[in-house]
């Protein structure tokens, strides 16, 4: 028996088999087509998929207080809708008075800097050479102030989408903490009977892995919040509270957070003029190199047991298929403190 199984794994390619390996490359070809197109619906389903991984052990703690499943997750949906209308509540108003106080302030802010042109180049021909006419500047900031209106109607546009993706996501977030177990018996049942044990274990080992993620990222935000908050509360620039929540916030969003944190801060403090811009820019770059440098591998690498390479390999790797350079930025600026850090943290 073993020798006639040893001979049919070593007989040539026979038709029949070749011609099952071009149906699989074909399935698996439209398979990949159907994915493409359906995109977006498949990464809305896979993000309420970890955060159901995230959410759930906090149902489980729920119910094993005697609150029914269900009673548990709606209590859960509503403490997380009041946290996220708390916030939007306190963080609209001052936002909105900044904004509209730097749409105030903008032509005297362009003047000083016009005026600061003039000086320059009256002083330095050189530089009046190199530089265009304070003219062309105002066209080019026009054209682009239009560009930057066409984006933000596009965004108005999508932002309702967004709204009804969220409410969806919230909905079917609810359906799958409520019952989970048909969800993870289909799972097991597409594994063969052999592999079952292992898919098991590899669901469980995901499942802690998402719970360790979410926690070390919690510790890196609470840190990351109260640092900004502080500093920015130090040097003048308000509400530093609410950007602190921000930061906090910020931290789940994975390699764009950091900006579109530092957005709002940054045009805040230009409304206050200069300096404060200047000084809130210092603290946003002094603040992310510490928990890039120090709390990515001191806090989130313990938390999850990464190694040191699994730990940069995917950050450095996932900016480089979304094509954004910012990201980019934060992984080329790696030094050699976050790489003594992770060594001495696998040692």
């Amino acid at each position: 028996m073993k020798e006639s199984d040893h001979e049919n794994q070593s007989a040539p390619l026979s038709y029949r088999g070749a011609r099952h390996i071009v149906w699989l490359i074909f399935v698996l070809v439209i398979v990949w087509f159907v994915l493409r197109s359906l995109q977006s619906v498949v990464l809305l389903f896979a993000i309420v998929f970890l955060l159901a991984m995230v959410l759930n052990p906090i149902v489980a703690w729920l119910q094993k207080h005697h609150v029914p499943r269900l009673a548990s997750v709606i209590l859960l949906m509503l403490a997380l809708v009041a946290v996220t209308g708390t916030v939007i509540l306190f963080a609209i108003p001052p936002l909105a008075r900044q904004s509209q106080e730097l749409v105030q302030s903008a032509p005297n802010v362009w003047r000083g800097i016009r005026a600061r042109i003039e000086s320059l180049t009256q002083n330095y021909p050189a530089v009046r050479e190199a530089l265009p006419r304070t003219d062309e500047i105002a066209g080019r900031v026009g054209a682009a102030a239009g560009t930057v209106g066409n984006i933000l109607l596009r965004s108005t546009i999508g932002l309702v989408g967004g709204l009804v993706s969220a409410v969806f996501a919230v909905l079917l977030l609810i359906f799958v903490l409520a019952n989970p177990r048909p969800l993870v018996a289909a799972y097991l049942a597409l594994a063969p009977d052999r592999y079952r044990e292992q898919a098991h274990r590899t669901l469980a080992r995901l499942m802690r892995q998402m719970i360790a993620w979410a926690r070390g990222v919690a510790i890196n935000g609470v840190i990351t919040g109260l640092s900004i908050g502080v500093l920015l509360w130090l040097v003048g620039v308000q509400p530093a509270l609410m950007f602190g929540v921000f930061a906090f916030f910020g931290e789940f969003l994975p390699n764009i957070g950091a900006f579109l944190v530092s957005i709002p801060i940054l045009l805040v403090a230009l409304s206050l003029g200069a300096t404060k811009f200047w000084l809130a820019l210092a603290v946003i770059v002094l603040v992310y190199q510490i928990e890039l440098n120090l709390l990515v591998p001191g806090v989130l690498g313990k938390e999850m047991r990464l190694h040191g390479f699994s730990a940069w390999f995917l950050p450095c790797l996932l900016p480089r298929f979304s094509r954004l350079p910012s990201t980019n930025f934060i992984c080329d600026r790696a030094n050699p403190i976050t790489l003594r850090s992770i060594a001495k943290q696998q040692l």
